[in-house]
């Protein structure tokens, strides 16, 4: 018998893994995964701290090959685990909405004294002060790597970011375009839509299986 091969889902900012457990429940029934919940302290918690947390829960599995889906700052996470660990476990990566080249919804926050218990430590070291773009180029090159973004402008960056593209209401489209990323897909859902999207779950799926992206023909 075929082992069902391992994906962990990581939620993003202000969140908990059962934010992901839709797209768990679709990867298990329509693609054969083993999907598990990863949750993190995604303002308490530093970026560095959380991406070994990461590591050690999926090296507690007991496995030899594991993907990730990261939905905003769990797909920044998913990135640094990898460029932390060079003895991470082989696997594809699907980041969903995740800011990868910065963040001016992000920035806009970090600048505001208001807004610093609120905003953390992860975010701020993954986005703001350093973006994926500063220090995952090798990851890029040693993994396929996915990306999903929406263009549906609704969510709360559009309060406090002047975004002159296409977005997802907090993620600009041109925030997720991250160099020498294996495929990149732009999708009509909102930041917090792609939680509830099967369409979202059923794209990062295939990515998974093929290392790329469903296109009508």
């Amino acid at each position: 018998m075929i082992p069902l091969q391992t994906v962990v889902c990581v939620h993003g900012f202000w969140s908990h893994g059962t934010g992901m457990y839709l797209i768990k429940r679709r990867l298990e029934r329509e693609f054969g995964f083993r999907a598990l919940l990863f949750s993190y302290p995604s303002v308490r918690g530093s970026l560095d701290e959380n991406a070994a947390a990461l590591s050690r829960f999926i090296k507690d599995q007991d496995i030899d090959t594991v993907h990730v889906v990261g939905h905003s700052l769990g797909g920044v996470l998913a990135l640094r685990m990898l460029a932390n660990d060079p003895h991470a476990l082989p696997g594809r990566v699907v980041c969903l909405g995740s800011p990868l080249t910065g963040s001016r919804a992000a920035d806009y926050l970090h600048a505001q004294v208001w807004a610093e218990e609120i905003i953390g430590r992860s975010l701020p070291a993954g986005v703001v002060e350093t973006a994926a773009s500063d220090w995952a180029s090798h990851v890029c090159e040693q993994r396929e790597i996915g990306v999903i973004a929406g263009n549906v402008p609704f969510g709360f960056g559009r309060l406090v970011a002047n975004f002159e593209e296409d977005n997802d209401g907090s993620v600009g489209v041109s925030e997720t375009r991250l160099a020498g990323i294996r495929d990149h897909l732009v999708m009509s859902v909102s930041h917090k839509g792609m939680l509830v999207s099967s369409d979202v779950a059923d794209q990062a799926g295939s990515f998974l299986k093929r290392g790329e992206f469903l296109r009508d023909s």
